[in-house]
């Protein structure tokens, strides 16, 4: 449960990285990773930040966008990054980040999807919980589909 000292948090507070090394398992019939498969990790990092701003379980409510915007293969280490960017009396906005890099370089990175999720917070009982308002961070609080952080 959120509590009830908690009346705000910043979008820092809410913030995850997922990283994960694609295999050949991930691929499609053309020999990119599947967008199913990036899309379930964009979902995983999007539901922790979400977790993580309403001190309870969130659940998925909306993907409003999905834009993959390069191919990643196999052996790329692709880096899911996530954070609430608004924060209704339920709900939650997340913007996600999605870049590539080989596993075993350092660069380039490439942004390869961006996504905005809407998740509403539930409490035991699977109803709507109240969330802590989003106190902005200024400069840090610019929504990640700004920049590739």
């Amino acid at each position: 449960m959120t509590s009830p000292s908690v009346l705000s948090r910043t979008p820092a507070d809410s913030a995850v990285t997922l990283a994960h090394i694609m295999s050949d398992h991930d691929t499609n019939l053309y020999g990119t990773v599947h967008g199913g498969v990036m899309m379930k990790l964009i979902d995983d990092a999007a539901a922790a930040a979400a977790g993580r701003h309403a001190g309870v379980p969130a659940v998925t409510v909306s993907v409003r966008e999905m834009s993959f915007l390069a191919p990643v293969k196999a052996g790329d280490l692709l880096t899911v990054r996530a954070r609430v960017g608004r924060a209704g009396r339920t709900s939650m906005d997340v913007s996600v980040v999605v870049t590539s890099e080989r596993w075993n370089l350092a660069g380039p990175v490439t942004r390869v999807a961006t996504a905005q999720l809407v998740f509403v917070a539930v409490d035991s009982e699977g109803k709507p919980h109240p969330v802590p308002e989003l106190a902005p961070e200024g400069d840090a609080d610019r929504p990640l589909g700004g920049s590739a952080e």
